[in-house]
């Protein structure tokens, strides 16, 4: 049986959770402000590493972002580096 993937957004920690299975896998704080959301860090437990789930926490994060009509402020090296990588969100993204 394939793994189960959830990811949902918790704004009372403040960040998009990523369970495996029911188990907390990974992790995207956000700050918010008016009309933008700052991203300053992410996580994936180093048993989960390897697979994909960074990836995936952060596209699920980020189309949540544009959707919300937030613009994007990423703090996050993570984050960053995958936005480098989608230049799809250049257009809700402010790098400054």
């Amino acid at each position: 049986m394939p793994d189960e993937i959830t990811i949902e957004r918790n704004d009372e920690q403040r960040r998009y959770e990523l369970r495996l299975d029911g188990e907390l896998a990974g992790y995207a704080v956000f700050r918010m402000n008016p009309g933008r959301i700052t991203f300053t860090h992410t996580v994936v437990q180093p048993e989960f590493e390897g697979k994909g789930l960074g990836s995936r926490l952060a596209r699920f994060a980020l189309d949540d972002a544009v959707a919300r009509e937030l613009t994007i402020v990423p703090v996050c090296p993570f984050i960053t580096s995958y936005l480098q990588q989608h230049p799809e969100y250049e257009a809700s993204v402010d790098r400054t």
